[in-house]
């Protein structure tokens, strides 16, 4: 059993910050389907007197077609030791084809506030709720990044080989904890 200790989200923003690189896990659910994702990039902070964070997912990802479909995700940060392989594995496989949780040994711990799961190996948990999202414009991105993050002459996989283009979620943080 995992008792979630409620915490200020803005007071963990440096952790959550740093935990990005190497990554963190963004979970959603719809659609009878559970998928959690490996993030590096993201922001938290405040947005219209609200804590917010943004994530950003590419349009080609099957999370992408979750957070569509529910509009609500969580963030899942590891705290102290944990298995750097998660990471590594779910960001390699999508979760069209597999079961991230079982192939990576995730324990999904229900929600407080929304229908994705906390994750117990990842126990700094945000739930948010997505209140505005913004797919990002190529023209509008210096050339120079578009180049490294986005190149265009590359041969598509299922990850789309950084051809496609972000949408921004900015989630909400509904709910904010450390399961213990």
């Amino acid at each position: 059993m995992f008792t979630p200790k409620f915490i200020d989200p803005l007071e963990y923003a440096g952790t959550i910050a740093k935990a990005l690189d190497p990554g963190v896990l963004l979970t959603t659910r719809a659609k009878g389907r559970t998928n959690t994702m490996t993030i590096g990039w993201g922001t938290i902070g405040v947005e219209w007197g609200r804590p917010v964070f943004v994530a950003f997912v590419r349009t080609h990802r099957f999370t992408h077609e979750l957070l569509e479909e529910s509009g609500e995700f969580t963030v899942n940060v590891p705290v102290g030791v944990f298995d750097k392989r998660i990471l590594g594995l779910c960001g390699a496989r999508t979760g069209r084809s597999c079961d991230k949780f079982a192939l990576a040994g995730l324990t999904a711990v229900p929600g407080q506030k929304v229908a994705a799961p906390a994750i117990a190996q990842l126990p700094l948990t945000l739930e948010c709720k997505v209140i505005y999202r913004q797919h990002q414009e190529a023209a509008a991105i210096p050339p120079a990044i578009r180049e490294k993050y986005h190149p265009q002459d590359v041969e598509p996989d299922f990850h789309g080989r950084n051809r496609d283009f972000h949408t921004a979620y900015y989630g909400e943080i509904v709910s904010a904890y450390i399961l213990e």
